[in-house]
């Protein structure tokens, strides 16, 4: 696959965060990145996490040629990021490619914003739940793992978009460990994407967060940490506790987990938790919060 038509319209994205930010100590203070333009006006999408509190964000174009830009929105239910151009970007917008109905087996490129690509293939579509309460219907998942793969290009045969790139994974295969990505399906996009451009956020009632770190095993729900000072931490949830009901439903791992959190009302309802803790059961409630509350809010340059 010939990446020369997709690299003038996928950036390198550098930001700056405040030392004090909510995501400073997870995330780091200097992120770098991609970015793909999808609109000539020089909107560019990206994965969110490296514009989370940005207070400075820089995109590089192919030629080296760098322009400010303003992080615009930040979606936390698909993970999407949107930066607008404060310069004249001028490049090309990509064209959104059908990431529904991309499958395992079809071929793709990877390309990040330093002109490194990436042939290969998707490997699985499927649900994928990730620690910081998050969750995706159907994710895609390919290989071979590109090196620098936060907000890259995922493009498929015809150099059409299906998505951005949000993880680096391991896959197991007998007894062989792949290393794969996770990215986000473009086909989130179009449903938010008015509201992401003229409000910064989707136009509706922000889920619950409950700031809980967890992961999957054996089926449980298990504590990994709590964000401090955050709802779970402020509740009692520690390390180690299991989760297993939310209100009067049993919890049937962690997609499912996150699923009774969401269906039990906005941010700011109260959630009884049932925690088991060195072998014994608890009740906790959990006062959760709207998660973009925590976070600082994105200043024009």
């Amino acid at each position: 696959m010939d990446v020369n038509p997709i690299r003038p319209s996928v950036v390198a994205i550098r930001t700056t965060i405040p030392d004090d930010a909510f995501t400073a100590d997870a995330l780091g203070t200097r992120r770098e990145g991609s970015g793909v333009v999808i609109r000539d006006n020089g909107l560019v999408l990206t994965i969110g996490y490296l514009i989370t509190e940005a207070e400075e964000v820089w995109l590089t174009r192919h030629d080296g040629i760098v322009v400010p830009g303003h992080a615009l929105a930040y979606d936390q239910t698909t993970g999407f990021g949107l930066v607008q151009a404060l310069g004249d970007l001028d490049l090309p917008a990509l064209a959104f490619g059908d990431s529904a109905g991309a499958k395992a087996g079809d071929p793709i490129l990877f390309a990040d914003g330093t002109g490194r690509a990436v042939e290969g293939e998707i490997v699985a579509r499927q649900e994928f739940a990730g620690y910081w309460e998050y969750l995706l219907d159907n994710a895609i998942f390919t290989t071979p793992a590109h090196p620098s793969w936060g907000g890259a290009a995922l493009v498929d045969a015809d150099g059409k978009l299906l998505g951005v790139g949000s993880l680096r994974l391991q896959m197991s295969q007998g007894k062989t460990v792949e290393d794969i990505n996770m990215v986000v399906p473009i086909d989130l996009l179009p449903p938010i994407f008015d509201d992401l451009v003229t409000r910064g956020a989707v136009a509706k009632p922000p889920r619950p967060w409950l700031g809980a770190f967890s992961a999957e095993y054996n089926g449980e729900v298990v504590v990994m940490s709590v964000a401090d000072d955050g709802p779970a931490d402020k509740a009692g949830l520690k390390r180690g506790d299991i989760i297993s009901d939310v209100k009067d439903k049993e919890v049937n791992g962690l997609a499912d987990f996150y699923r009774s959190i969401w269906a039990s009302g906005p941010a700011g309802i109260e959630l009884p938790l049932r925690v088991v803790r060195d072998g014994r059961e608890t009740w906790l409630r959990v006062k959760s919060i709207d998660r973009a509350a925590a976070l600082k809010k994105p200043q024009m340059q």
